[in-house]
């Protein structure tokens, strides 16, 4: 099966400032790829990249087979690009601003106000279906963006932060809503800062650190750290140092400076899930109460921290300039 995003050694570069030194990702039809990073570490430009928005400057970019530079028709025929930001005509209607964007794509009109109808209703802008997008909120504004880049029913989906702005009730929408498009075989590439929505909705994860792809035996060996699980007492069973003490006692191979309290919270480091539970099953036949036993950060938020210093690479560690805000 051909994949639905190939970039192989892509690099980019504004003037001075060298947004994407080396990428090289895989994405696949039927699964959710998070694209992880601090801001400046080259994702949008990347995105801009895949979109046909921008050529590399070195290296190659293919969309379900096709080279968005030499055939870029090809490719947007492809792909639904979901910007942060959406360019909104803000005189027209949400439906109007869909069956604009489905005549662009040459769809037939009739069919055009027909597919508008449907996105309206699947992105849950049906009450504001007529009001001119100027009046939209900003988590509204990216459902529309959403439903736009969704229009032509593309294969491959390019989304930049599409939860950002949302309320909590709408980004779970959304995580059921990329799981289907997933699961009808789009490929689906997101960028987001917002780390356990990625965690909820991702298959596959791809970091960027400093403008590069971090190779998978990199980010292995980040995942593999000691984590922290967090665990917590019933109400009567204590907290803070007496707790600390109790656990201590019951995991003795614990190194008990590494075991901390957090308010109700205890943090207790393991280098494995199997640990974990291991360490769980030895408290509970200790007759200790425990209420709560989790991973006190998510998987991807761990390996994205456990990658060190060269994930603090904000924009303000590098020459700005005013294209600097691609570089996110």
């Amino acid at each position: 099966m051909t994949p639905g995003i190939e970039v192989t050694s892509v690099r980019r570069s504004f003037a001075e400032v060298q947004a994407v030194r080396d990428a090289t990702l895989v994405a696949h039809p039927g699964r959710v790829t998070a694209l992880v990073g601090p801001n400046g570490s080259g994702k949008t430009t990347l995105l801009l990249m895949l979109a046909s928005l921008l050529s590399p400057d070195a290296g190659e970019v293919r969309i379900g087979g096709v080279d968005p530079v030499s055939d870029p028709q090809g490719a947007r025929a492809l792909l639904g690009w979901m910007p942060d930001a959406l360019g909104a005509w803000p005189s027209l209607t949400a439906r109007e601003t869909l069956v604009t964007t489905a005549r662009l794509y040459r769809i037939p009109h009739e069919r055009a106000a027909a597919r508008a109808g449907e996105l309206i209703e699947l992105v849950g802008l049906g009450e504001l279906a007529d009001a001119p997008a100027r009046v939209l909120s900003r988590g509204q504004k990216q459902r529309l963006g959403l439903a736009r880049a969704l229009v032509h029913e593309p294969s491959v989906l390019l989304l930049d932060e599409p939860a950002s702005g949302l309320d909590p009730r709408a980004r779970v929408e959304l995580r059921h809503l990329l799981r289907r498009l997933a699961a009808e075989g789009r490929t689906i590439l997101v960028s987001s800062h917002v780390l356990s929505e990625l965690e909820e909705v991702a298959d596959d994860a791809v970091f960027m650190v400093r403008g590069e792809t971090v190779g998978a035996d990199r980010v292995a060996a980040a995942a593999s750290r000691l984590s922290d699980w967090r665990v917590r007492f019933t109400a009567a069973g204590g907290a803070g140092a007496d707790a600390v003490g109790r656990i201590v006692a019951a995991l003795p191979e614990i190194d008990g400076a590494s075991v901390r309290s957090e308010r109700r919270d205890i943090l207790i480091p393991f280098a494995s899930e199997s640990d974990a539970a291991a360490a769980l099953a030895r408290l509970v036949a200790a007759g200790l109460p425990v209420a709560e036993f989790a991973p006190a950060t998510g998987a991807l938020e761990r390996t994205f921290l456990d990658l060190g210093e060269d994930l603090d690479a904000g924009p303000g560690n590098r020459p700005g300039t005013e294209r600097g805000e691609a570089q996110s």
